[in-house]
């Protein structure tokens, strides 16, 4: 997985329209094509372009060739990053959890909080002293290959990026929110590919079983309305980069996105029993990494904040 992100990197296909491009539909679209072919490589693949469009966004310093970004913005209880002036120099100081790729990207956007207490951005080379990923405590066989580990910074030198409350603030983080979504319709697409195969299968059981066509038939619909949906939210975020209706339409493209990823895979494993989670590596690998990746949707949280937005 991380070698096949490495080859996306070095061919210049992680290279995508920047959010309020023009062509954001082929940003995501590209993010579902990564995540359909793989759910871990498609995550970090994420990871990576958001970055280098927050640093678009925030008059950073844009990467350079053969540089793998991350970004590292989970907040847990425990856990502190703080940045100091070291002289001219700004160094940061703590722990930060959950940080995916944490062995193989080079760089990294980090939120920490900065010397007047308010939650900053900062860009951080990882190959230098002072920065260490602990050792792993990840248990679960979903997105294990993403390497997502707690990394300690001792006084690592950092570089601010925008204004302080600027990361969540920006209307690109909505914008990038989307294209978690985006990934996340890619992985229900590849979990599904057994059911489609299945149905069309004109020599198997499947392909006769009234109940599996419906299965088939209620995947395929949640599949065609997140597409319809990350379609229609492209076209308003080229329209309108700095909506203030941004949040919205990113809360309900993840909404139907995660309805699709449940749809896919419970209804894949109803459609055709135990034999494709248990005989077919592949098919089993992804369903476990999907069904860890969608968690960083907050569920019933995230939609609440939908309702609360969708009655003004």
């Amino acid at each position: 997985m991380t070698a096949l992100v490495r080859q996306w990197l070095d061919a210049g296909e992680l290279n995508l329209p920047l959010p309020a491009s023009g062509d954001t539909v082929g940003r995501w679209l590209k993010l579902a094509e990564f995540t359909e072919v793989d759910v871990v490589a498609g995550r970090l693949a994420e990871a990576h372009t958001d970055a280098v469009a927050i640093l678009a966004e925030q008059g950073g310093p844009p990467a350079q060739p053969g540089q793998l970004w991350g970004v590292w913005a989970a907040e847990a209880p425990g856990h502190r990053l703080t940045a100091r002036h070291d002289g001219r120099a700004l160094k940061l100081e703590g722990v930060k959890p959950w940080c995916s790729g944490s062995g193989l990207c080079s760089h990294a956007l980090v939120t920490g909080h900065g010397v007047d207490g308010n939650r900053e951005l900062f860009a951080v080379d990882l190959a230098q002293p002072g920065v260490t990923p602990l050792a792993s405590s990840w248990r679960n066989a979903g997105m294990a290959a993403s390497d997502t580990r707690s990394v300690r910074f001792d006084d690592a030198p950092a570089m601010p990026i925008g204004a302080p409350g600027d990361y969540l603030a920006r209307p690109g983080f909505w914008h990038g929110a989307i294209g978690v979504a985006a990934c996340w319709l890619g992985g229900a697409r590849a979990v599904a590919a057994p059911l489609y195969r299945a149905v069309a299968d004109q020599h198997g059981s499947a392909s006769a079983n009234p109940h599996a066509q419906a299965h088939l038939g209620a995947v395929d619909a949640a599949l065609a309305a997140t597409e319809a949906m990350l379609s229609s939210a492209a076209d308003f975020v080229d329209t309108e980069p700095s909506s203030g209706r941004t949040e919205l339409i990113a809360r309900r493209v993840r909404a139907v996105a995660e309805t699709a990823v449940e749809e896919a895979t419970t209804r894949t494993g109803r459609a055709l029993g135990p034999a494709p989670l248990a005989l077919d590596a592949d098919h089993a690998r992804r369903v476990s990494d999907l069904t860890m990746y969608v968690r960083q949707s907050h569920a019933e949280q995230d939609l609440a904040a939908l309702g609360r937005l969708a009655c003004r």
